[in-house]
């Protein structure tokens, strides 16, 4: 049986790549309504949670965005500042008072590129934060969207 894919940064990175990633973060704060991102903009930079919420949301043509996702305590916000265009795919709303570590993804991403092994540590992890993004706005747009919910999987 295989574990459970963590995609909070304390477990899913080594100690040692954690502690590098960390002497790069600068704490900030937001306050509830906040728009940390917008679909479409550029992804220059990325967050993990401290303490709060943020929703992601998927513009909707006709509609109002519609919430995707909300992200909590140690969470990946952003993915796209990794993967070239570095364009956001989604937006972000803080939904409470938040606090949070804040990066330069062009820091980051040289760190990846002149330390390989701590450059795959970080694509695996936020690719697995990616995958599980994915997985659950197909299911939050089907539950919205389709005419009978999610229903299981196929």
């Amino acid at each position: 049986m295989n574990a459970p894919v963590t995609t909070s940064m304390p477990r899913a990175l080594p100690a040692e790549h954690r502690q590098r990633l960390m002497a790069l973060a600068h704490e900030v704060a937001f306050p509830q309504g906040t728009r940390l991102f917008d679909e479409g903009g550029r992804a220059e930079r990325f967050w993990v949670i401290r303490t709060g919420t943020v929703d992601l949301d998927m513009r909707v043509p006709g509609r109002r965005p519609a919430v995707i996702d909300s992200l909590g305590h140690n969470e990946l916000v952003g993915w796209s500042w990794l993967f070239a265009p570095h364009i956001w795919h989604l937006g972000a709303e803080a939904a409470t008072p938040l606090r949070a570590y804040e990066f330069d993804a062009a820091e980051v991403r040289a760190l990846c590129k002149a330390d390989p092994e701590f450059g795959l540590n970080v694509t695996q992890w936020v690719g697995d934060v990616l995958a599980q993004r994915l997985r659950a706005a197909r299911t939050r747009l089907l539950d919205l969207y389709a005419p009978y919910g999610s229903g299981g999987m196929r």
